[in-house]
C-alpha cells in the first residue's frame, strides 16, 4: 500500500528533480532495518578477515550484498513510493542494477568529492536528464560522528567543471545528512557528494540500491540471483531484475569485483 498521495509522490520527484535529492523520513520499519543490520554483522566481519580490502578509501568498504534472506525483502526494493519517484525523474519500467552497501570504520578519512558516473554525451555541453539513481538507506542511526554522507545541492544538472566551480567558489555549499534508521534518500548519482570520516568505534552501513533507465545497462554492477530465490519473485519484481544473472545459487559464480572505477 502506498504511503503517499499521487500529489506527494509528484511533490516528491519535483523536489528530487530541484534539488537533486529527496529523503523519506521514517520511511521502512526500523524493525526491519534491524534485521538487515543483523543479518549484514556478520558479511562485514566476514569481509574484513578475508580477502577485502578498504576499495573506497582508508577504512571505508564496499560490500555487495547476497540477494537472499533479508536482502531479498520485494516490500524494500518494489516499495511503491520509491519506486513513484523513480519513475517519475527516470522513466516507466526502470532496471534494479545494484544491491551493495557502503561501509566507514574508525580511521576513515573525507572522500574528495565526486559524482558516480560521467555524463551521458560530455560532447553534447548540457546535462541530461537523471539516468541513474541510488536509493539509500543505513542500517543505524547516521550522526554528525559516524560518517555521515555529504552532499550538494543542485549540481545533478550542471557541467561537471561548472559545479566544482560554484562549490569552489562556496556558491554552493556542502551539506552533511544525518539520518534516522527507517529513513530512505533518492538521489541523483551525478550531484558531488563525498563520504566523511568515522570517528566511533561503530561500523556505519548504509546500503545502496542502484535503479537505472530501462535501456540503460551497467556491467560494473550486477546483482547474482539464486534460482530457488527468482523462483519466488512476483512478477514486478522480476521485471526490475531482468538484466541481472540468475545462479543456481550464491558463489556458483565467482566473480571479482568490477565495480572499481566510482569517482567521476
Amino acid at each position: 500500500m502506498s504511503r503517499y498521495s499521487p500529489e506527494q509522490q509528484q511533490a516528491m520527484a519535483d523536489e528530487f528533480n530541484r534539488e537533486g535529492i529527496v529523503i523519506l523520513r521514517e520511511h521502512f520499519p526500523r524493525e526491519k532495518m534491524q534485521a538487515w543490520a543483523d543479518a549484514f554483522a556478520p558479511l562485514l566481519q566476514a569481509h574484513l578477515g578475508g580477502l577485502g580490502n578498504d576499495s573506497r578509501g582508508a577504512n571505508r568498504h564496499y560490500i555487495t550484498l547476497p540477494f537472499t534472506g533479508v536482502f531479498a525483502d520485494e516490500s524494500i526494493f518494489t516499495d511503491p513510493n520509491v519506486l513513484a519517484v523513480v519513475e517519475k525523474v527516470a522513466g516507466r519500467d526502470p532496471v534494479m542494477c545494484q544491491l551493495a552497501s557502503d561501509t566507514p570504520l574508525l580511521g576513515s578519512d573525507y572522500q574528495a568529492l565526486h559524482r558516480d558516473t560521467p555524463a551521458l554525451f560530455p560532447e553534447a555541453g548540457f546535462e541530461t536528464p537523471s539516468f541513474q539513481l541510488a536509493v539509500n538507506f543505513p542500517l543505524c542511526d547516521v550522526t554528525l560522528e559516524n560518517g555521515p554522507f555529504e552532499t550538494t545541492r543542485r549540481t545533478h544538472r550542471m557541467l561537471r567543471d561548472d559545479a566544482f566551480a560554484k562549490v569552489e567558489s562556496g556558491e554552493i555549499g556542502i551539506e552533511a545528512v544525518p539520518m534516522q534508521l527507517g529513513d530512505v534518500m533518492i538521489r541523483d548519482v551525478r550531484a558531488l557528494h563525498r563520504g566523511t570520516p568515522n570517528k566511533t568505534d561503530t561500523p556505519r552501513p548504509m546500503v545502496v540500491i542502484g535503479y537505472s533507465r530501462n535501456w540503460l545497462n551497467r556491467p560494473e554492477v550486477h546483482i547474482d540471483i539464486p534460482q530457488a530465490t527468482w523462483d519466488q519473485l512476483s512478477g514486478q519484481a522480476r521485471q526490475l531484475l531482468r538484466h541481472n544473472p540468475v545462479v543456481q545459487e550464491i558463489g556458483a559464480v565467482a566473480r571479482e569485483e568490477t565495480y572499481k572505477s566510482f569517482m567521476y
